[in-house]
This record gives C-alpha cells, sequence and structure tokens, in this order.
C-alpha cells in the first residue's frame, strides 16, 4: 500500500487528488450512532440467506453453497457528498466479494457464485479480491481500480475500507489505509443509489457505519448563518435577530431564494441575495462578535 501511495502522489492526475469537499467531509466529527443507524442495512431490502444482527449495523450471511447474496443500506441518496466504512475481514470475503451502490431494482440473489454486484446496469461494484470495477459485467468486462495498478498485481485491501459517493459531481470512490483512491465510477448524477454489498463467504459478517455527509443547500444555508452571526454581528442584537430568523423566517426565505435586510438594525449584519451573489453591509458593535 505504501508503495501504491508513492506511486500516486508521484502522478498528480487530478483523479486521484481528494476533492475539495472530501477533505470538508473528513475534517467533520464522525456521525453519532443515531444517524449511523438511520443509514444502516435495511432489515426489509436483503436476500433470505442474510439476517441483521442486534447491533443493526451488522449482518450475517448463513453458509449457503453455490449462491451469492446482496442487501442495501436503508437511504438511497439523490444529492450531496456521503461516505461509509465498510469493515469485512479478509478472511469472510471468500471468492467474491464485492461493494458499491446500486438502484432498487438491482438483483439481491442469485443461483450462481458470481460478483452480483456490478453485474446489471443497476448497479455499480467493486470487487476487492479481484481489484475489478464492475458495471452491467454480463456484457461488458471489469476495469482494474485503481487503475495505476500493473498488470497481474493485487492490492491486499485491508478489513475496513471506505466509500465515498458524491451525488453532485456523479461519482463513486473508495479510500484504503488513508489513501483515496481515484474516481471509480462516472455518470451517477439523476440516479437514487443505496450502499451495497454481495457475498458469497458462508458465516460472514459485514458491518457498515455511516461517517457523515454533506448536501450542498444545507451547506450554503449554514454559510450565511455562520458568517452573519460570527463574523460581523455584535453579541446583543445577534442572539435576538438571529433566533427570531430561525424560528419565525427560515423555511420561507431560503425556499424563495431571497434574503432581503435579513438583519436590520443599524448596528447589524445586512444580508441580501440575488441569484448565487451575497453582498454583505455590516458595523461591529464595541468589537464584540458572537462566536456559534
Amino acid at each position: 500500500m505504501k508503495e501504491l501511495a508513492e506511486q500516486i502522489v508521484k502522478l498528480q492526475d487530478p483523479d486521484f487528488q481528494k476533492p475539495a469537499q472530501l477533505h470538508k467531509l473528513l475534517d467533520m466529527p464522525p456521525a453519532g450512532l443515531e444517524v449511523q443507524l438511520q443509514h444502516a442495512w435495511d432489515r426489509k431490502d436483503h436476500s433470505g440467506n442474510i439476517y441483521i444482527k442486534d447491533d443493526k449495523l451488522t449482518f450475517y450471511r448463513k453458509p449457503v453453497m453455490n449462491s451469492t447474496d446482496c442487501i442495501r443500506g436503508k437511504v438511497g441518496y439523490t444529492r450531496g457528498l456521503h461516505m461509509w466504512e465498510i469493515y469485512w475481514p479478509r478472511d469472510q470475503r471468500g471468492t467474491h466479494a464485492v461493494v458499491g451502490v446500486a438502484t432498487e431494482y438491482a438483483p439481491l440473489f442469485s443461483f450462481e457464485i458470481e460478483s452480483l454486484v456490478g453485474s446489471s446496469r443497476e448497479s455499480w461494484g467493486w470487487d476487492l479480491g479481484r481489484n475489478k470495477l464492475y458495471h452491467d459485467s454480463k456484457n461488458r468486462p471489469g476495469e482494474t481500480y485503481p487503475n495505476i495498478l500493473k498488470s497481474k498485481k493485487i492490492l491486499a485491501v485491508p478489513d475496513s475500507l471506505k466509500v465515498v459517493l458524491d451525488m453532485d459531481e456523479g461519482t463513486l470512490s473508495f479510500i484504503v489505509d488513508e489513501q483515496y483512491l481515484g474516481v471509480a465510477f462516472r455518470g451517477l448524477k439523476g440516479k437514487k443509489l443505496y450502499p451495497i454489498v454481495s457475498a458469497v463467504f458462508g458465516n460472514c459478517q459485514v458491518t457498515m457505519r455511516y461517517i457523515n455527509g454533506l448536501n450542498g443547500e444545507f451547506m450554503f444555508h449554514l454559510w450565511v448563518i455562520v458568517l452573519t452571526c460570527k463574523g460581523y454581528t455584535s453579541v446583543g442584537i445577534c442572539r435576538l435577530r438571529a433566533s427570531h430568523m430561525l424560528k419565525h423566517r427560515m423555511s420561507g426565505l431560503w425556499d424563495n431564494k431571497e434574503i432581503k435586510l435579513l438583519l436590520a438594525t443599524r448596528d447589524t449584519q445586512t444580508w441580501q441575495l440575488q441569484g448565487n451573489t451575497v453582498y454583505r453591509i455590516f458595523r461591529r458593535q464595541k468589537g464584540a462578535l458572537y462566536a456559534l
């Protein structure tokens, strides 16, 4: 892995550079258990040979021969940047262990041993043992990932890996040992995609933990509020005016995409939004700033 990381650094290829939004996401504290459970495996959306354990984050596959089983996550993503961790011990992967995303129409069971995730046009997967990317694999060959791997060289994917789904850009990527491996799939924008894995190994246990997510619209709202309250507004006025705005004006304010005289007193911040441009007029009051 160290050798691979050094190769990636030397390449200076944009595809292997962490996007700015991903840096922000990695700097955020991880989601708590409540959020993890909201984004956990779906008890109602898996094949018959799988059941979810008591922790609600881990599934167990029964030792059934000559078959492949899948399970989807609860949440389908249509926008924003999302990252989750898959913990899948290497000695429990068997011959076909695939991690990826899928639509609600992707098959969850096969009477054959195969890389089921990525076998149809409804799923996109990374086969961890073969280092191959599959999408509609019944009609097209898999591609090596990361694509800088030399011929016949295999990346030993550790027990834990991170999946990065950017629905705003329409890409799927992976992180191994904190090394971003670059974009695996493109063209996902406009779809609703769920976390998914396919397994063939009997008695395997796979855990998924949602790490965090960024929603573009939410980030913009937060940015405006933070600048309004943290950057220039006095302590007393900000507490009063901002709380009033949040309680009584927030829903309609953002839906209309128009802010006029948000805080209209002479000693506070005034914002006006036109399109994607934010204009600010501010005055300090005795140098006091309110920190969120």
